[in-house]
């Protein structure tokens, strides 16, 4: 069956009417769009939630070529928010209830040969709609529109309609083929490497329904090193290939134990992030290199093993991506607390089959959420999901999310929302205390999130804690037994509806911000992994961003064995991760005294009397001359016997605390791994600004649908750290083969913004102008191919 792509040439109203699909050619009132498409380009922030609640029309005109008259053809909605009615000339084909899986359209019957086909979709995406997730509150938008990729498949009538791959660490090779209208053909099936090369190969009756492949010492598919391979399917009679169907794979085992999680024998810590499949302005409507990338931010970025594709099925796109970087995936059906009546029950049911039908051949997916996410039980609804999963895939297991302790267990993994930690507390709750099933499987499937919001430009102190919750989480959750990993709420800031957030429809729950830049938070994973050397420091080490001066607890965020730290070039000392966070790799290294040192090296103290000398000038910055007595009577022993005066203790002040009215002290960090310095970096007043900007890309091809340049930008100064509070406005001009997907002026927000450019269907260069006062202007540019393709 041969594929078209069929994303662009549509029109599109914001009002639905039946008039829509009878209509011969397009009316001046429609609008031209090319998939992936929103209903409403959106606001940043501070907007209504019903600006996408519609019921919207999609128009398209087909004329299909002779050479198609005695074959199937089939229209293919990859996505179509929330509930779609497909009309072709006027007559009602097909209805389909879920916006997160894709349905296919049989047109072949109704097809007009000669001149045009109107093939239209009724589109409504209001919330009051009696299908998952809607019935009650969301905390999240979920936006409307054809936002994937739309296709026609044309081929047949001997066809091959799916083809289900189980592959094993054994080599074994199990193929599930549907075929239709094969009586009496042969189907070739062959395993190939990515390289394309055929490595065994079998022919056998097209009407099998399990065909046994061998492949001797398979390279396995691991987080590590995911070894991918093609099993080429081709329907034959005699020597006429009538169909192809060819479908990537990875020779992989998952399971749970007890004890925690197993890919391939091998006891892997699952640390990830849960993600929206969303954007500023876009909503859910971007391409395949945005869906890409966030997999690569996530994985090389951000230090990830695994992902939550919180709270339903996402882009093929991104799950491509994971299967080729080997970032598990949890991916579970749609879904948010509420669960309805009969009707929207039997609708979960058919998004379960759904889920695991179009999405099982992905080695990436080690589980399938099997459960509405915090939903409360339904003993009989959650055994026939897990009835339809076990049944459609039983290599994988089921989980499901839950927020509460000793949930009835229909699945094979008790997947828990733990929100336990509130700063001085442990990380998480002991297992047996939320489950008494010891047996089988446990992770933490969300924490943090709404328990600590905090924004890019919270205050230091914040941003601190913020991370360090992070760790602490993390940290608790390996350490325990039988926790198979955890993920935390969540890769990013998102919208969402006026009952959450911060009031300005905005949810700041993530590690990063909406724009995919990092918070402090971001760190604590992307210093766990090994190929990159991480250096982040919690504090700018301003005097006046602490209260009284006193710098407190400085973070170290890194996976180096060492952090040396100077001040004014002078060794403060050198500091190792704490050992309060076991159960991460690289625990931060928490520096909370950048004084005694300098006195022992500089003023020729012993330990004892720098330490002394530290707390007095220190309580002193705080309290004045009304010190607590303990002070007093360490001052008082520092001026009787070892013969300070207050005159010393001025200067030793204003020299190694806070130098109020003089010169401002220049620290560096340097990172050391294996006794040499792998990363440095400087803390000090910047007098300069600039903007720091990095696109993901800067070649862009206009092909089966637009595609899209991501731009991430800051403000930094002259030792390259971020100007936190530098809110100015930035101006964005975009030229020549891109546009811009927003407005044309953004402001700071944490010293952070971003922007997004598309291609406008032509070839050519693109040119992007970021402009902002105080700050040389910079300019990318972005060559822009056109990927010409069969087209209807």
């Amino acid at each position: 069956m041969k594929r078209y792509p069929l994303n662009d040439g549509w029109y599109f109203t914001e009002q639905f009417t039946r008039q829509l699909t009878t209509l011969e050619k397009p009316e001046p009132e429609l609008v031209p769009v090319r998939l992936p498409h929103t209903v409403k380009l959106l606001p940043f922030n501070d907007f209504s939630e019903h600006a996408y609640q519609m019921v919207s029309g999609y128009l398209r005109f087909l004329v299909p070529p002779e050479s198609w008259r005695g074959q199937r053809v089939r229209v293919v909605f990859e996505g179509a928010a929330h509930q779609a009615r497909v009309y072709l000339n006027g007559q009602l084909l097909a209805q389909h209830a879920c916006g997160y899986t894709a349905f296919t359209v049989d047109l072949t019957d109704h097809l007009h040969w000669q001149g045009a086909n109107n093939l239209t979709v009724e589109l409504d995406s209001r919330e009051n709609l009696d299908v998952p997730p809607f019935g009650n509150v969301i905390d999240y938008l979920t936006y409307g529109g054809l936002y994937r990729e739309v296709f026609l498949e044309v081929g047949g009538p001997a066809l091959i309609e799916d083809l289900c791959v189980r592959a094993d660490i054994d080599g074994s090779v199990r193929c599930l083929p549907d075929c239709r209208s094969a009586e009496g053909l042969t189907l070739r099936l062959a395993v190939c490497n990515e390289s394309g090369e055929e490595l065994v190969c079998r022919e056998t009756g097209a009407v099998e329904s399990e065909i046994l492949l061998q492949l001797e010492h398979p390279e396995l598919w691991d987080c590590e090193h995911p070894t991918l391979y093609r099993l080429k399917a081709t329907l034959l009679q005699g020597e006429e290939a009538l169909d192809e169907h060819i479908v990537r794979f990875g020779f992989r085992r998952v399971e749970f134990r007890p004890d925690g999680f197993y890919l391939n024998g091998k006891r892997v810590q699952l640390r990830g992030l849960d993600r929206h499949q969303s954007w500023p302005y876009l909503g859910y409507a971007a391409p395949a290199r945005a869906q890409r990338l966030d997999a690569d931010i996530l994985k090389y970025e951000l230090g990830c093993n695994a992902v939550r594709t919180s709270h339903y099925p996402q882009s093929h796109h991104f799950i491509n991506r994971c299967d080729e970087i080997g970032l598990l995936v949890f991916t579970e059906i749609p879904g948010w607390q509420h669960i309805g009546g009969e009707h929207w029950k039997a609708q979960a049911l058919e998004n379960t089959r759904e889920m695991v039908l179009q999405w099982r051949n992905h080695p990436s997916i080690f589980l399938w959420g099997v459960r509405i996410n915090e939903s409360a039980d339904d003993d009989e609804l959650y055994r026939k999901t897990n009835e339809i999963a076990h049944q459609l895939d039983p290599t994988r297991p089921t989980g499901g999310v839950r927020n509460f302790p000793h949930s009835h267990l229909m699945e094979d993994v008790y997947t828990y929302n733990d929100f336990s930690h509130h700063g001085p507390n442990r990380g998480c709750a002991p297992r047996k205390i939320i489950t008494r099933e010891g047996g089988k499987g446990y992770l933490i499937s969300e924490y943090n999130g709404h328990m600590f919001p905090t924004k890019a430009y919270d205050c230091e102190e914040k941003r601190l804690e913020h991370a360090l919750r992070h760790a602490r989480v993390v940290s608790d959750a390996a350490s325990q037994p039988g926790i198979g990993g955890s993920f935390g709420w969540c890769m990013f800031d998102y919208n969402t509806h006026r009952d959450f957030g911060s009031g300005d429809r905005i949810c700041y729950h993530g590690v990063m911000d909406m724009f995919r830049n990092p918070k402090l938070a971001a760190a604590v994973y992307a210093s766990q992994q090994e190929t990159t050397p991480v250096l982040e420091i919690s504090s700018s080490m301003d005097i006046g961003e602490h209260p009284a001066g006193a710098l407190g607890t400085v973070a170290v965020f890194t996976n180096a064995d060492q952090i040396r730290l100077y001040r004014n070039d002078l060794l403060v000392g050198s500091f190792s991760p704490s050992a309060d966070y076991a159960g991460l790799a690289h625990p931060p290294v928490l520096i909370e005294d950048t004084v005694s040192g300098l006195l022992e090296r500089q003023e020729g103290m012993s330990p004892r009397t720098a330490s002394m000398v530290r707390e007095v000038l220190l309580a002193t910055a705080m309290y004045g001359s009304a010190l607590p007595l303990s002070v007093l009577l360490k001052a008082a022993y520092l001026m009787g016997i070892k013969g300070f005066t207050r005159e010393q203790g001025v200067d030793l002040y204003n020299r190694y605390v806070a130098s109020w009215g003089g010169q401002v002290a220049r620290w560096r960090f340097d990172a050391v791994k294996n006794g040499q310095v792998v990363a440095s970096t400087v803390r000090c007043p910047g007098e300069t600004l600039a903007l720091e900007v990095h696109a993901d890309t800067d070649t862009l091809t206009d092909g089966p649908s637009w595609d899209m340049a991501t731009v991430r930008i800051r403000a930094v100064d002259e030792y390259g750290a971020v100007r936190t509070w530098c809110s100015r406005s930035l101006s964005l001009r975009a030229e020549g083969a891109v546009e811009l997907i927003g407005p044309a002026s953004v402001p700071l927000s944490g010293g952070m913004a971003g922007c997004y450019l598309r291609t406008r269907g032509e070839a050519g260069t693109g040119r992007l102008t970021i402009e902002m006062e105080g700050a040389a202007p910079v300019t990318l540019s972005f060559q822009v191919s056109k990927q010409e393709e069969e087209r209807v």
